[in-house]
């Protein structure tokens, strides 16, 4: 008897957990410390209600829209989470295959288990590549022109994990984490870390990968990156105003509002709860663009109304590729695609620039009676 498909991402997160080898298990799905920031990530979505509007016609609905100028058939990314091969052979062509077929974009993370210039060779599409500032200034320079030069049409850059977090899960597995094959052996962690090979240029240099990220660089370094590449420039780790306001005076095309999926800093808000801050401040200056706990169409709906322009998914994804590979990563995404759009047809929403705050709500409107 053939096994049912599953029918939303918490069936595909269920059937994946058994699928993946528990350290690697482990390590996608852990946080850091208490994992406080895991939970209260997913429950914010959850303490958001919905405002419908009747007899507004949504008899056709466009979930299409634009990310730095580039089409995508509804607001969804991939995350910059690194060595897909935890969870399938083919690692990152398997899942730039699926994100080419459903029209959607993708961030390479620098830790992916595959080469970068292979990864956007299997493109048919234009995807984006994910680096942080190193210590050897060599080192990202070198970066983000390979990046320019395989083709790669945007660079992000991973700001919230210069300093090492106390992963616990980890540390019970003694977990050592995997080799990939970028830059000849250079390495770096992006959501899901991994060891690095790489040796700077100076001997005395450190080799792993907490050592070779940057806690020294300033807002300031945007502007000497800039002056190296021709590739528009995203800051992803962004969680308040403040830093969203600074973003944007050192030139950054595009936010990623992300709390590095709860595995960086403890303690600290959910995505959603911060969104708005700094859709706020920013005011159309930047594309905003949310990650952390979408799990339904539902969620895609909300990050919209509170000011995201998409929003990007990262565990998910080795679910779907545990699950099924390429195709199963691609049916995932049809799921939140599917949703989002009765969604939006439940709410009268016909296209994504209907979408607004109005949708939304926290406070029961009991609250002014009572």
């Amino acid at each position: 008897m053939t096994k049912r498909q599953p029918i939303n991402l918490y069936e595909y997160e269920k059937l994946a957990a058994d699928l993946i080898p528990h350290p690697e298990w482990d390590f996608v799905e852990g946080g850091a410390t208490d994992e406080i920031t895991v939970r209260r990530t997913r429950d914010a979505f959850d303490s958001i209600m919905l405002r419908p509007r009747m007899l507004v016609d949504v008899d056709q609905r466009d979930l299409t829209t634009t990310v730095l100028g580039e089409k995508i058939d509804f607001p969804v990314m991939l995350c910059p989470a690194g060595h897909h091969g935890r969870a399938h052979s083919e690692g990152e062509i398997a899942t730039v295959r699926a994100a080419n077929e459903m029209n959607v974009g993708m961030i390479l993370s620098s830790g992916s288990s595959v080469v970068m210039e292979d990864v956007a060779s299997a493109s048919t599409r234009p995807i984006w590549f994910q680096q942080y500032f190193y210590r050897d200034r060599a080192m990202t320079e070198l970066m983000a022109h390979r990046a320019e030069e395989s083709g790669y049409s945007a660079l992000c850059v991973t700001l919230d994990a210069s300093v090492q977090s106390k992963r616990e899960r980890n540390i019970r597995n003694n977990y050592t984490g995997l080799s990939t094959p970028n830059y000849d052996g250079m390495g770096n962690e992006e959501d899901f870390s991994v060891r690095s090979t790489y040796r700077p240029s100076s001997d005395d240099a450190p080799t792993n990968v907490s050592g070779l990220v940057s806690p020294k660089v300033t807002w300031e370094e945007f502007g000497w990156l800039a002056s190296k590449t021709d590739l528009p420039l995203i800051a992803k780790g962004v969680m308040t105003a403040e830093d969203a306001q600074l973003a944007v005076d050192h030139g950054v095309k595009a936010i990623i509002v992300s709390n590095h999926g709860g595995r960086s800093l403890d303690s600290t808000f959910a995505t959603i709860e911060v969104l708005p801050e700094v859709a706020d401040i920013v005011n159309g200056r930047a594309e905003i663009y949310i990650d952390g706990g979408i799990r339904r169409g539902a969620d895609i709906l909300k990050a919209i109304a509170l000011g995201a322009d998409a929003v990007l998914i990262g565990r998910p994804i080795f679910w779907g590729l545990a699950v099924d590979g390429s195709d199963g990563l691609k049916h995932l995404l049809s799921i939140l695609r599917d949703e989002l759009d009765s969604t939006m047809g439940l709410c009268g929403k016909p296209d994504i620039q209907s979408i607004d705050r109005t949708v939304v709500g926290r406070k029961s409107p009991l609250l002014d009676l009572i």
